[in-house]
């Protein structure tokens, strides 16, 4: 997996939307696929209710085991992140996640792109660690001990995926679900709108501030052997990808920054090759400590 790549990122993100809702009759009849592979978990962030879905949301199975007794399933579910995690990172949001390939092509609409925003990325970029430890973990274990009830607050009050590709294709296939929809539905499109309307002017806005899947693996950016290493010998201190990447990280400073989704544009523009997106075998990426003043941190439109 060099950094310029012999298979382009945009065809993995193709394949891998394809593969995550590979049930074709689901489409055309808008019932869900309810085989065997339903019971697995898929890496990226997908919606169970898709109907083309063929595997369950990550998010969807931590929220349905926080408050459960049964721990086999538990562990099954966090061993399948934390190692997908241990070995990619958040690799798997910049090359297979659907979701984030959506953001990504939204964000090509060619529209005037407002000026910066690193201050409010910076500091929103936690609300996704808050949503994941308290929407998708604290909350339904909070909720099943003391109802008995299993409901998957994430997924019922802020998912925009969920809207997009399980509640509006399976409304539109059912006039019993148009009738029943409700406050609840509208909230959930107006959340929708807001992460489409933002990723049209911002790089995949929900990515940085409300994803818990990404906020999971970047958990493991720094120990991934997936990442980007730096070599400071080839650096020209020109700041181009700092400019190219779209997640507002400096990766000379910081190859292993949490928000890094390791998509390798900065490798790509390098013009002295100094970044390099692979396998890792001396661990971690190696930082420059004189690249403070080298060059803007912020591309304009982050």
């Amino acid at each position: 997996m060099a950094a310029t790549g012999r298979v382009k990122r945009w065809q993995a993100q193709v394949a891998s939307a394809a593969l995550h809702n590979a049930y074709i009759p689901g489409f055309l009849k808008g019932t869900l696929y309810q085989g065997d592979l339903k019971h697995l978990c898929v890496p990226g962030f997908n919606c169970y209710s898709c109907p083309g879905a063929v595997g369950a949301c990550p998010i969807g199975a931590l929220q349905a085991v926080a408050g459960s007794p049964g721990a086999r399933i538990s562990l099954y579910v966090l061993g399948f992140l934390g190692i997908l995690g241990a070995l990619a990172g958040r690799w798997i949001c910049g090359w297979i996640c659907p979701f984030g390939a959506l953001q990504d092509l939204l964000y090509r609409i060619r529209v005037r792109k407002p000026g910066k925003a690193l201050k409010f990325f910076r500091t929103a970029r936690w609300t996704k660690y808050v949503l994941l430890a308290s929407a998708v973990l604290l909350l339904p274990a909070w909720i099943a001990q003391t109802t008995g009830l299993s409901i998957p607050v994430y997924c019922k009050y802020i998912c925009p995926a969920g809207t997009l590709e399980g509640g509006i294709p399976l409304t539109l296939a059912d006039p019993a679900l148009r009738s029943a929809v409700g406050p609840l539905f509208s909230w959930k499109m107006l959340l929708l709108l807001i992460t489409v309307g933002a990723s049209i002017l911002f790089s995949r806005p929900f990515c940085k501030v409300g994803c818990p899947l990404g906020a999971f693996y970047s958990l493991f950016n720094r120990v991934s052997p997936v990442g980007l290493t730096y070599d400071s010998s080839r650096c020209r201190r020109c700041g181009v990808c700092v400019r190219r990447c779209g997640m507002g990280v400096d990766p000379r400073r910081d190859p292993d920054h949490l928000e890094c989704i390791r998509c390798g544009e900065c490798a790509r523009a390098c013009p002295g090759k100094a970044l390099h997106l692979g396998i890792r075998r001396g661990g971690t990426g190696v930082r420059c400590t004189g690249c403070k003043e080298a060059a803007p941190v912020q591309p304009p439109h982050q």
